[in-house]
C-alpha cells in the first residue's frame, strides 16, 4: 500500500468519525459528560510551595481511586504553553498536543525529537536521519525549524546566532512532558513563534526520596544508562540526574539513485547529560527554584551520497565525510521565584532570571587540506521573565508581564592549512517586551480571550506588535467549537544580519518575518468512549528571509539575505482517541499541509509547494494499557511524498513504518521495556542521499527504589 493511499484512508477515517459523532450527539444526549470550560483556580487553602509552581507536575506515587476515561485523561492533561500559567487542555481555545514522560518510556523515545513522532500537528522526523543523534527538524503549519519557538519550562532557548534548537540534544530521562502548540505564540512569547511553540517541561522533585536507574541496549551499538535521584528533606527538595547515551549507527544502506551500496560509517554519537533542580520552600507562600541542564554531545557527521541526476539538484553536491565531527556543549540555567500575593490564593507572581551558554564546534577534516576548516559558534545569553497571573473574579483571569533577553554570538572559521582564524561575526541582540492576556468565561459554555504584546529590539526594524484573540463555545455537553487568530513574528538571526565571510555577507536592514495564524475547530466527545479534535487552519508568512546570490560579487562576497516571498499554508489537524474496551485504546491522527508560495523573487516558484513542509502525516495506533503499568502497542507512522525544492522538480517518496512497543512491570520496582521499530524494514530517505536506519530494536530495564 502506498503512503498516499494510507494518508487518504486516514482522512476518510477522520471524516467518518465526524459523521459518527453527529449521530451520537443527537441520539445519546443522556450520556454523562465531563464538565468543560471551567476556569483554572488556585487552591482554596494554604499549601506547600510546590503548589505555587507555574507548571504543574504529578509528584504522587499512588494510583487514583477512580479510573479515568480516555476523555478525562486528554482534557485534564496539564499544559502551560497556551496560557503562560497553569491550565489544562480543556481550558484552551487553542489545539495543544501532549506526550507525557510515561508515554515516552513506553514508546522507547530516547530524545525529545523522537517523542514528537506520533503527535499530530507537527512533522518532526527531521531531514537528515533517524539515528538517536540525527539533527532535529520540526515543521509546523508550513513553517521551518527556525520559525518554531522552543521553550524549556516556559522560557525561550532558541539559538539567536543561526536559529532553532536541536531537540535531539534533550534525552528524555529528565522530561515530564512535551507540549506542541501549533499556530504560533508571539503574543505570550515573542520572536520565533511563527509556526508554533514546543514546550519541554522537566521533572520536579518527588515528595519521597526516590532513585530511578535505567539501562537500555539496542541495534547498532546503542548503549544507554541513566540515573535520577529525587526527594524532599524539610524545606528543600531536589532532582539530580545523569544520562549517558552511546551508539555506533553503522548500518548497511543503499541509495538506488546513485547505484550505491555500503555501510554507514563515522555516524557514532556519545551523549553526556546532567540535570540538577533544587527547590526551597520559603514559608507557605513563596518558593525558590534553581535548575541547570548540561547537554554534551560528540558525534560523527557522515554526510550523504552524491546524487548524479538531476545535475545541480538537491543531492548533487553531497559527499561522504569519514572524518567530519561535531561537538556541542549547552548549559541552560535559571533561577525562579514564585510568590502568592496578598492574603488569598488568586494571585501568583513568577520572576525568573536565566542564562545560557550554547557552544557548537564543527570539524571539517575531509578532502584536501586547503578545504579543511573548523567552525566555532559560541552564544552567551541571559534573560528576565516576570509574569503575574491574577484571578480578577471567579470567571476572569489576567496574565501580564515583562520579558527581556540579550544574546551575543561569536562565530569563527579556522583553516587547517593556513592556520588562520577568521571571525565571521561577533554581535548581539537585545529584546524586551511587555504583554497581557485577558480571559473571560462569560458563561459555563462561552469564553473569550484577548491578548497583545509589544516587543522592542536593538535591531533597526526589530520592534513588533502581536495581538491575539480566541474564543470557545460549548453548544452541548458533547460538542465545543473554538476559533483563534494570532499575529506572529521572527526577528532575523545574528548570522542573517552580521555575517561576513568569503561566501556571504549579512544585511543589517532586514525586517522581521511576519505571520498570521487562523484556526477554527471542534472538540467532539464520542459518548464516553472517545474524543475527536478537528482543526482547520490557515498560516501566512510574509517578508520571508532568504539567501540572495550577488552577481557580480560585492567586495568578494557572493551572496546576502533579503526579505522576499509570501507563503500561505492551509490544512487540517485531526486527532481521534478511543477506548475500545477496558484497557484497550486506539488513536488516529492526521495532519494535512498545503504550503503554497504566493510571492517569490523566482517566478518559477510562484504557486508551487514549499519544500519539505508540505508532507501529509498519518499516525495510527492500538494499545493495551492497565493501571499496573503494562503497555503493549502497535503504532504506525506514515508520510506521503514531498518536494525537496521550491520549483517542485525534485521529490522524495513517502514511507510507512510500523512499530511494536512494550512495557512490562516485572515487580513493584523493576520494569522491562522493549521495542522494534520499522518492523518491515522499509528503507527511505529524509533528504536526497541521506538514508534511514531501517529496522532497529532496543530493550531496557529500569528500577525504582
Amino acid at each position: 500500500m502506498s503512503s498516499n493511499s494510507v494518508s487518504k484512508r486516514g482522512l476518510k477515517i477522520v471524516v467518518s468519525s465526524l459523521i459518527f459523532t453527529q449521530g451520537i450527539l443527537w441520539e445519546n444526549q443522556s450520556t454523562k459528560a465531563i464538565e468543560i470550560l471551567q476556569i483554572s483556580e488556585f487552591p482554596q487553602q494554604e499549601s506547600s510551595a510546590k503548589d505555587l509552581q507555574p507548571i504543574s507536575q504529578n509528584t504522587t506515587e499512588t494510583e487514583p481511586d477512580i479510573e479515568l476515561t480516555v476523555i478525562d485523561k486528554l482534557l485534564n492533561e496539564p499544559v502551560f504553553s497556551p496560557f503562560r500559567r497553569e491550565g489544562t487542555v480543556k481550558d484552551s481555545t487553542r489545539p495543544v498536543y501532549v506526550i507525557t514522560g510515561e508515554e515516552m518510556e513506553a514508546q522507547g523515545a530516547r530524545t525529545v525529537k523522537e517523542a514528537l513522532r506520533f503527535l499530530p500537528g507537527i512533522l518532526g522526523d527531521g531531514t537528515v536521519g533517524t539515528e538517536v543523534n540525527a539533527l532535529s527538524g520540526q515543521f509546523i503549519r508550513g513553517s521551518n525549524t527556525g520559525q518554531v519557538l522552543i521553550l524549556l519550562d516556559g522560557r525561550p532557548i532558541n539559538n539567536l546566532g543561526g536559529g532553532g534548537f536541536d531537540l535531539s540534544e534533550f534525552t528524555t530521562n529528565n522530561i515530564e512532558r512535551v507540549e506542541v502548540l501549533p499556530g504560533g505564540g508571539s503574543t505570550l512569547y515573542g520572536s520565533d513563534a511563527i509556526g508554533g511553540v514546543i514546550n519541554i517541561v522537566t521533572r520536579r522533585p518527588t515528595e519521597k526520596v526516590t532513585t530511578e536507574a535505567k539501562v537500555n541496549i539496542g541495534a547498532y551499538g546503542l548503549n544507554q544508562q541513566s540515573i535520577q535521584n529525587s526527594g524532599k528533606a524539610g524545606a528543600i527538595s531536589w532532582v539530580v540526574g545523569y544520562n549517558r547515551t552511546q551508539a555506533e549507527n553503522n548500518y548497511p544502506f543503499t541509495i538506488p539513485e546513485a547505484n550505491f551500496t555500503g555501510t554507514r560509517t563515522n555516524n557514532d554519537a556519545l551523549f553526556n547529560n546532567f540535570n540538577v533542580k533544587i527547590e526551597a520552600d520559603l514559608g507557605t507562600r513563596n518558593t525558590l527554584s534553581l535548575s541547570t541542564l548540561y547537554l554534551s554531545k560528540e558525534q560523527g557527521v557522515p554526510g550523504g551520497v552524491a546524487i548524479p541526476e538531476p545535475q545541480f539538484g538537491q543531492g548533487f553536491f553531497n559527499s561522504l565525510t569519514d572524518n567530519n565531527r561535531k561537538y556541542t556543549d549547552q548549559v541552560l540555567t535559571d533561577l525562579t521565584w514564585n510568590s502568592k500575593l496578598g492574603n488569598g490564593n488568586d494571585s501568583l507572581l513568577t520572576a525568573r532570571v536565566y542564562t545560557d551558554f550554547l557552544n557548537t564546534r564543527f570539524d571539517n577534516r575531509s578532502g584536501a587540506l586547503s578545504s579543511q576548516n573548523r567552525f566555532d559558534s559560541n552564544q552567551v545569553s541571559y534573560g528576565i521573565q516576570t509574569t503575574h497571573s491574577w484571578n480578577l473574579t471567579k470567571n476572569q483571569i489576567l496574565v501580564y508581564g515583562f520579558d527581556y533577553r540579550n544574546a551575543n554570538v561569536r562565530n569563527t572559521t579556522f583553516n587547517y592549512e593556513t592556520n588562520v582564524n577568521r571571525e565571521n561575526y561577533d554581535n548581539g541582540i537585545s529584546q524586551g517586551a511587555i504583554f497581557a492576556k485577558y480571559e473571560n468565561n462569560f458563561t459555563s459554555s462561552f469564553s473569550v480571550n484577548l491578548g497583545v504584546r509589544q516587543d522592542f529590539s536593538s535591531l533597526v526594524n526589530g520592534s513588533f506588535t502581536s495581538p491575539s484573540v480566541g474564543t470557545k463555545l460549548a453548544i452541548s455537553d458533547s460538542t465545543t467549537l473554538r476559533a483563534n487568530y494570532i499575529r506572529n513574528f521572527r526577528a532575523p538571526t545574528i548570522a542573517n544580519l552580521f555575517n561576513n565571510n568569503p561566501t556571504n555577507i549579512g544585511n543589517p536592514e532586514l525586517k522581521p518575518e511576519k505571520g498570521d495564524s487562523f484556526d477554527i475547530g471542534i472538540d467532539q466527545k464520542l459518548g464516553n468512549i472517545g474524543l475527536l479534535r478537528l482543526t482547520f487552519f490557515s498560516n501566512t508568512v510574509s517578508d520571508t528571509i532568504a539567501f540572495k546570490r550577488l552577481t557580480p560579487p560585492v567586495n568578494g562576497n557572493t551572496g546576502t539575505w533579503e526579505n522576499i516571498g509570501l507563503v500561505r499554508t492551509t490544512g487540517i489537524e485531526a486527532s481521534l482517541n478511543l477506548q475500545l474496551a477496558k484497557n484497550i485504546y486506539a488513536f488516529a491522527n492526521y495532519t494535512a499541509n498545503d504550503p503554497r508560495i504566493l510571492e517569490s523573487s523566482n517566478p518559477a516558484e510562484v504557486d508551487k509547494e514549499l519544500r519539505f513542509a508540505g508532507a501529509d502525516k498519518l499516525n495510527l495506533g492500538v494499545s493495551y494499557e492497565n493501571p499496573q503499568g503494562w503497555y503493549l502497542g502497535l503504532l504506525m507512522n506514515s508520510l506521503n511524498g514531498y518536494p525537496t525544492n521550491n520549483t517542485n522538480t525534485e521529490f522524495l517518496s513517502g514511507y510507512t513504518t510500523l512499530d511494536f512497543k512494550m512495557r512490562v512491570p516485572l515487580s513493584d520496582s523493576l520494569i522491562l521495556t522493549s521495542s522494534v521499530d520499522n518492523i518491515f524494514d522499509q528503507r527511505y530517505q529524509l533528504f536526497p542521499g541521506f538514508p534511514d536506519g531501517g529496522r532497529v530494536f532496543q530493550v531496557g530495564l529500569s528500577s525504582r527504589f
